[in-house]
């Protein structure tokens, strides 16, 4: 068995192979784009120090891993968003030798925790508790099936909600943010720090503009839209929430995903996420009627993000476990 770099930009067959691998693991929700994939290889989500690994059988591609460093915070960390091994092929030290190979490279990086993470109904989480992980936070992936949702019912929801969220008013746009929001959204994205870690050994996030910046284009490297709908206080001026939806723009196949929603301590408490969200919804539904289902990530933990994903009809998909490592 061989273990050896892979750079995404070498033409060649090894990325189609390794994305057919990863994708053959996840039936259940949106299938990511061999463009969104190759993007992740190469610049990960905001600029992170990227590495990717495969392990050949016979001169194939028969698996591999890729790790993300954090490097403007974190830097203890070493990521793990995926290690596969092609459906066949399993239970005959590959995946191992995988994670063997993580390890002495996270190592040799001075990272000290490693984080991933598996579906708690397959071989992922049994494997990664097998090896040593302990499971620190779990999520719940949830479906909003667009095709019977009860509009009319999330309108009076929304306006409901409103009567607690009077001195504010909302923003939106697709793509990128302009230029001169990229402060505003870093701040934004500062309020993900309150978000539940559970047992997680992470550190809060540090964004600026520039940071907002680097995420902002390597959605686009993936091909993905965002449409980002944001809450500003009236009196102020000042921005209080936001939340975003991303569309593939290939290969979406009816499913777009449920990004961030964010609310500042300052402004919490008047149902601004609920109000972000329904309006965010009802604007996608009006621009992208071939969205069939929306797939949203949520920490279990994370009561309050659970009860607005409930009242907008959000049904429960799987359950996933985040398993960390002291290396």
């Amino acid at each position: 068995m061989e273990i050896e770099p892979l750079d995404p930009a070498v033409p060649g067959d090894d990325v189609a192979a390794l994305h057919a691998i990863v994708t053959a693991h996840d039936r259940r929700g949106p299938s990511m784009s061999l463009r969104h994939f190759t993007a992740r290889l190469e610049r990960g989500a905001s600029g992170e120090h990227v590495e990717t690994w495969v392990i050949r059988r016979g001169g194939e591609v028969a698996g591999g891993y890729s790790v993300r460093s954090p490097e403007a915070d974190n830097t203890h960390l070493t990521l793990l968003p995926w290690l596969a091994v092609r459906p066949g092929l399993e239970r005959r030290g590959l995946g191992g030798a995988l994670l063997d190979h993580v390890i002495a490279r996270a190592r040799a990086q001075g990272r000290r925790v490693l984080i991933g993470e598996a579906a708690a109904d397959l071989p992922g989480s049994h494997f990664a508790k097998a090896r040593g992980f302990t499971s620190a936070s779990t999520e719940t992936r949830h479906v909003l099936d667009l095709r019977a949702t009860d509009w009319s019912g999330l309108e009076f929801l929304r306006t409901r909600a409103g009567r607690h969220a009077t001195g504010y008013s909302l923003e939106r746009w697709t793509g990128p943010a302009p230029d001169d929001l990229l402060g505003d959204m870093a701040q934004l994205s500062m309020g993900m720090n309150d978000e539940p870690s559970d047992g997680l050994d992470v550190e809060d996030e540090r964004w600026d503009g520039e940071r907002f910046r680097a995420h902002d284009e390597a959605n686009a490297r993936a091909g993905l839209i965002p449409y980002t709908m944001v809450a500003r206080h009236s009196g102020t001026g000042e921005p209080a929430g936001y939340t975003r939806i991303f569309v593939s723009a290939h290969e979406h196949g009816g499913w777009a995903r449920q990004s961030v929603t964010a609310v500042l301590r300052p402004h919490r408490g008047r149902r601004l996420g609920l109000v972000l969200k329904l309006a965010n919804l009802t604007w996608l539904h009006a621009c992208e009627p071939s969205i069939e289902r929306v797939l949203t990530w949520t920490a279990t933990s994370n009561a309050p993000m659970r009860a607005i994903n409930a009242a907008m009809g959000y049904e429960v998909l799987d359950t996933w476990h985040q398993w960390q490592l002291d290396i």
